[in-house]
């Protein structure tokens, strides 16, 4: 293979990008598991997305790839290890694109060498031999010219297509939930070719985001949330209003063609053994309907089982009280005394937007929270990959996604601590008028901040778009290091011995764990057998070991046969998508997808 370069150095890192892979290679055509372990440091790291292990895991150190080899070697057959475009080398490190094949597909990688061995290896599946997406060439001609007695039209196939999945032919994967995982997961389903229903409780898609407070806006930038195979147009906004990408997924299942069975509840579901399928029942406009998919996905989002704190006397109250996931907006409460109990994201949200319309607001502050200014964060942490610049200088949203998959969970904190550090230094004004105020900051266990938080227990922050001066200066009154020790009729009694007057109470208290919904749905046994969702066994706060290497049963094969749980940010749902739907489809085709490396169960809420 010959690269024409124009800088030496970049020539040089290329040169040792495939000297190395040639070296790999050879190692594991031989079979020789140690030789192959053995061009890794001895701390090294081989993250693998369904390439390898059929699973969403990191082996961490030579042993453990070793032994991964071991056991996946001779069913996986990787082959022709190539560069896929000129190395770089920066900081003593050499890092470059790889391709590769095995039995079942193609993949796509990253590498970084470090004294000429590797510190780095991702590994992805893109695609399955045989069944490849149809796009470019390969799309589908729409018109078929000529005369044909009878013709059906596209719009009378797609009826029909509507009118028979799930009546007269059953979907191959039920997911449950329409919201952009959902939806992002249907659509390349849809791609592959896998017979596939989305059911949600909402008359709508998009309704997930339209019922909620009208001020609500994505927090993250546009460069971050594309959806699967339509991003948005290069005059969208950056930070997006709730409504407008409520009519954005709206149009996007449409233009997706995807099945999707709105005013539909998903009842009970129960996994039938004996026939290797699910009996789910559900209501659809009223009506009740079995179906018996092969594969189900619960794709209610991070964001689906409320936490409500049971506080005494909370019945006697007179006043409105709710959750901020039922808050509808601070049009009725002007001059009413509303007290949010909580202080991440939707409490800062909630309280800003009452304030906003006049009420006389007081956020209650039980414990410390991250506070990251929206313009810091966005040049900080996310700019290098989800940004203006970023697209400048080449970097597409699918090499942005793969570089931040590249690097292992054990070792982000320490290239997210440096970038905190600074936040904290930028920012020390704001931060030092919040904790005179009384407001309980941290930047996580380690220092590491918001993105590590999120992973960790997805929790425990607020990107600042402007609640957080509110607080500073008094605007929102701020009750701090103190809990609910009783809620009366027209008051809420806190520890300190504090009584404070109430017509309104938010609890932003934020969500349960991702298999809530499988107890709900299907049985408590099921949900426990699965154990919890999201986390990484880091031994912080909300996060209780032991180390997991990747998050508890996300976008993977769980405990429980042909139940996989789909969600987290547009992000991590649009990038994770690609490979639980790869998954899903090799399993419809009859190929063989032994799994290596199952997680245990170690908690299960």
């Amino acid at each position: 293979m010959s690269i024409t370069l124009d800088r030496p150095e970049t020539d040089l890192a290329s040169n040792a990008i495939t000297d190395w892979l040639r070296k790999f290679e050879a190692a594991l055509t031989a079979g020789n598991s140690a030789a192959a372990s053995a061009l890794f440091v001895e701390d090294g790291f081989w993250r693998d997305l369904i390439a390898f292990t059929w699973n969403i895991a990191t082996q961490e150190g030579s042993g453990e790839i070793a032994k991964m080899l071991d056991a996946t070697l001779p069913g996986i057959q990787p082959h022709h290890w190539r560069l896929a475009e000129p190395a770089e080398a920066a900081d003593g490190i050499i890092s470059g694109w790889i391709t590769f094949e095995t039995a079942a597909g193609r993949g796509f990688g990253h590498l970084r060498l470090r004294d000429g061995l590797a510190w780095t290896l991702l590994t992805t599946l893109t695609e399955l031999k045989g069944f490849e997406e149809k796009r470019g060439p390969t799309r589908e001609p729409g018109a078929a010219h000529g005369v044909e007695r009878d013709r059906k039209s596209w719009l009378e196939r797609r009826q029909a297509e509507a009118a028979e999945l799930g009546v007269t032919t059953q979907p191959y994967v039920l997911i449950v939930g329409g919201g952009q995982g959902g939806l992002g997961l249907g659509a390349r389903l849809r791609r592959l070719g896998v017979p596939t229903i989305i059911a949600d409780k909402h008359p709508r898609p998009g309704d997930q985001w339209r019922s909620r407070y009208k001020s609500l806006c994505l927090h993250d930038p546009v460069w971050y949330d594309h959806m699967p195979y339509l991003p948005f147009p290069d005059h969208w906004p950056v930070f997006s209003p709730k409504d407008k990408i409520g009519d954005w997924l709206e149009m996007y299942a449409k233009v997706m063609e995807l099945n999707c069975w709105n005013s539909t509840t998903c009842d009970h579901a129960e996994w039938d053994e004996a026939a290797k399928e699910w009996v789910v029942q559900l209501t659809r406009d009223g009506k009740p309907v079995t179906l018996r998919p092969k594969q189900l996905v619960l794709a209610t989002g991070m964001s689906a089982i409320p936490n409500l704190p049971k506080y005494p006397g909370a019945e006697t109250f007179q006043g409105e009280q709710h959750h901020s996931s039922a808050h509808p907006g601070g049009d009725a409460y002007r001059g009413k005394k509303c007290v949010v109990i909580g202080s991440n994201n939707s409490a800062h949200d909630i309280c800003a937007d009452l304030w906003e319309h006049g009420a006389e607001v007081t956020m209650v502050q039980r414990s410390s929270t991250h506070i990251a200014r929206s313009d810091t964060l966005m040049e900080l942490a996310l700019g290098g990959l989800y940004s203006e610049a970023a697209v400048a200088a080449g970097i597409t949203t699918d090499k942005a996604d793969l570089i931040f998959a590249s690097i292992p969970f054990r070792i982000m904190h320490e290239f997210q601590i440096p970038v905190y550090a600074e936040m904290k230094r930028r920012d020390a004004d704001l931060y030092e008028r919040l904790e005179k105020a009384g407001f309980m900051l941290d930047f996580g266990d380690d220092g590491s901040g918001l993105f590590m938080k999120y992973l960790r227990r997805g929790s425990g922050y607020y990107i600042d778009v402007g609640a957080s001066e509110l607080i500073a200066n008094g605007s929102v009154k701020l009750k701090s290091r103190v809990d609910v020790t009783e809620i009366r009729p027209h008051s809420v009694l806190l520890s300190d011995g504090t009584e404070l007057p109430a017509d309104l109470i938010v609890y932003a208290t934020g969500y349960g764990s991702m298999n809530g919904w499988a107890a709900k749905l299907i049985s408590q046994e099921v949900a426990d057998k699965v154990g919890k969702c999201w986390g990484l066994g880091s031994a912080t706060t909300k996060d209780p070991g032991p180390w997991e290497g990747e998050l508890r049963n996300m976008w993977k094969p769980t405990n429980q046969e042909a139940l996989w749980f789909h969600g987290g940010n547009l992000h991590q749902s649009r990038h994770y998508s690609r490979y639980l739907a790869l998954q899903l489809k090799a399993r419809m085709e009859g190929i063989e997808t032994p799994v290596y490396g199952l997680a245990e169960v170690h908690h299960t809420s």
